[in-house]
């Protein structure tokens, strides 16, 4: 029988069990070719734009010293080729059996040995279940639909005309699904290249490692030529003055060309993490969702970086409540299914002193 447990092991992580590669940007030229669409280092002479009040109570435009107005900049853009088309997002992904996700597992200092035996053994059980039942599908069925869907393209999406997202499948096959006009925040009537496609996934999930997915999504912006896309931002702590935002790109800028000239830092990407985070925006299972109707990202506190809150943090519904419980829970659940995310989104669960 599972026991109950007071506290987590002070000692616990996962390691993440879906590998997901960057997403690189390239032209669709007019004649059908591909080529890196750069992302490219450049100043520009902007005005001042801040919402703050003046001594006098107006508007800080209206105070501004002359020398205020202008506002230099050095900032990043990418932008498709003055011949293209039409923008491509591609990236790979593959699920990691479930078994393998836990990445460490160890007492504290006040833990027993005899505590942290069982809790391994229900959570080794718990994955079982997970395995020889359908959770591991119904999951890759909620990750498909933000492939589908063209969640992962960010801002590139919402100012899109048309999107087709392509999935190449192990066997040769290739699924394609009309973007936008699948459902964004909702999950049933799942489609049958939906599911061909999850069951892939899921195979992933379950040890087989000849499972890879190769997405391709084609982004039409209504609009030909040199539109401005839109890769992941980096942080910069300390920024230079005058620096506006680094964009996110591999590779790197040729030779000979200063730091005060237009510079091609690289090929245009949407970070790995930022497209993990749209697959596993499945959370529907929060408590607030019949309200809100907007799922989240699988987070063990239900953390919305778009709400700037915790959606899971004042009960027993977090990911780390949940995980005292793993013996008990049902993976067909809601809350087995959100653990189950949880353990495959990966982190730290210690617990505790």
């Amino acid at each position: 029988m599972a026991k109950k447990m007071n506290k987590l092991p002070g000692v616990l992580s996962f390691q993440r069990c879906l590998v997901v590669t960057d997403g690189l940007f390239y032209n669709e030229l007019d004649n059908g070719d591909l080529s890196p669409l750069w992302v490219v280092r450049h100043g520009i002479r902007g005005t001042q734009n801040i919402n703050k009040a003046s001594k006098e109570g107006q508007a800080a435009s209206a105070s501004a010293k002359r020398e205020e107005v202008t506002n230099i900049q050095t900032t990043d853009s990418a932008k498709l080729d003055a011949k293209a088309s039409a923008l491509q997002v591609r990236f790979n992904l593959r699920g990691m059996d479930v078994k393998k996700a836990l990445f460490a597992c160890a007492p504290g200092q006040t833990d027993s040995i005899d505590d942290l035996n069982a809790f391994k053994s229900d959570l080794a059980a718990f994955v079982e279940r997970a395995q020889s039942s359908d959770a591991l599908v119904d999951l890759a069925c909620r990750y498909v639909r933000n492939i589908a869907n063209g969640r992962f393209l960010w801002r590139n999406r919402t100012v899109a005309s048309a999107v087709t997202v392509s999935v190449a499948l192990p066997n040769g096959q290739e699924k394609i699904f009309d973007a936008l006009a699948m459902p964004f925040n909702s999950f049933e009537n799942v489609s049958a290249d939906e599911r061909a496609v999850a069951e892939v996934l899921a195979q992933g999930w379950k040890g087989d490692r000849a499972t890879e997915l190769r997405v391709t999504a084609r982004v039409d912006f209504g609009v030909g030529g040199a539109v401005e896309v839109f890769p992941s931002q980096n942080y910069l702590e300390n920024k230079a003055r005058g620096f506006a935002r680094p964009l996110y790109c591999v590779g790197g800028s040729p030779d000979g060309q200063d730091q005060h000239s237009v510079r091609i830092m690289g090929q245009a990407a949407l970070r790995d993490q930022k497209i993990g985070n749209a697959l596993r925006t499945i959370d529907t299972w929060y408590p607030d969702y019949a309200d809100r109707r907007v799922p989240l990202p699988v987070e063990p506190n239900g953390a919305s970086l778009d709400a700037q809150e915790f959606f899971r943090n004042k009960g027993a519904e977090s990911g780390f409540k949940l995980m005292l419980r793993v013996g008990e829970l049902d993976p067909m659940t809601p809350e087995g299914l959100f653990l189950l995310a949880c353990i495959i989104r990966g982190g730290v669960f210690s617990g505790s002193e």
